[in-house]
């Protein structure tokens, strides 16, 4: 999966074009992700994701039907462009979403059959002079390449199942639209909307056919961990008046008494 706000220049590579490429990995220097305030995560993960993040759920274009698909994102931050989770360089979560953590590979789908492995050229870490090579002398995958595209592919895979979760919580019409209103320390209002969340009451008035079906499927449970992350909300917020605190100018001091200045 390409996002456009994380994979600025994504190539999709060519053992010819890319025969010279070499990455500095790990990454240590997480501002490629400072501007990205939400995130798609697999189903598979919202086990971890529940602990730090909130998830919610958004449109993300049509089914090859023509209905609304619905992804699972991981709220970053409560404005655009804002990423909480970095501070400075670094990764302040204990977790990285997957799609994050393969960065800067990317998969790109170009059928029902086809994808390509792309890389983003714009990773500072790319050049031809350091660091792990893509393809070795001969054109062959190297090991970094062939363990990311194995990584890639199991996550495709998760990235089509969960597709599936956001169908059926449409079939069974269970998701609202969020507003989630703050009151800042300073008194003033902001309001986080855009998202969709499941509905409780919905939800508990399900037939128990249903319900059991859900449970047997696994989807119950992801349902009940949606619902715990989004007590992460309020990290948010705190974070949130953390930063913005850290960013006010600072007061001017108090001008300080001359010397020779007379004393009552």
């Amino acid at each position: 999966m390409i996002n456009q706000n994380l994979h600025k220049q994504p190539a999709a590579l060519d053992s010819a074009e890319h025969r010279n490429v070499k990455l500095r990995v790990p990454i240590t220097d997480w501002t490629v992700a400072k501007e990205l305030n939400a995130l798609f995560v697999a189903a598979a993960e919202f086990g971890d994701v529940c602990r730090e993040f909130p998830i919610v759920f958004v449109k993300a274009g049509k089914d090859a039907d023509g209905k609304d698909a619905i992804a699972p994102i991981a709220v970053l931050g409560l404005t655009l462009n804002e990423n909480l989770y970095v501070t400075g360089e670094r990764w302040r979560a204990q977790y990285m979403p997957a799609i994050l953590r393969m960065y800067p590979f990317c998969i790109a789908r170009l059928d029902e059959e086809r994808f390509a492995i792309c890389v983003d050229m714009a990773f500072p870490g790319v050049n031809t002079s350091e660091g792990q090579s893509l393809f070795e002398a001969d054109g062959k995958a190297g090991e970094l390449l062939q363990t990311m595209q194995k990584q890639l592919e199991t996550l495709e895979g998760e990235i089509q199942r969960t597709r599936l979760v956001g169908r059926r919580l449409m079939e069974l019409d269970l998701l609202r639209d969020m507003r989630f209103d703050v009151t800042l320390p300073d008194g003033r209002q902001h309001t986080v909307d855009g998202f969709l969340t499941i509905d409780e009451q919905k939800a508990t008035a399900l037939p128990d056919n249903v319900v059991a079906d859900l449970h047997r499927s696994g989807m119950l449970g992801l349902m009940h961990l949606h619902w715990v992350s989004m007590g992460n909300m309020r990290r948010l917020v705190d974070w949130h008046v953390e930063r913005g605190a850290a960013a006010a100018p600072a007061a001017p001091a108090a001008p300080a008494v001359a010397a020779n200045a007379p004393t009552a």
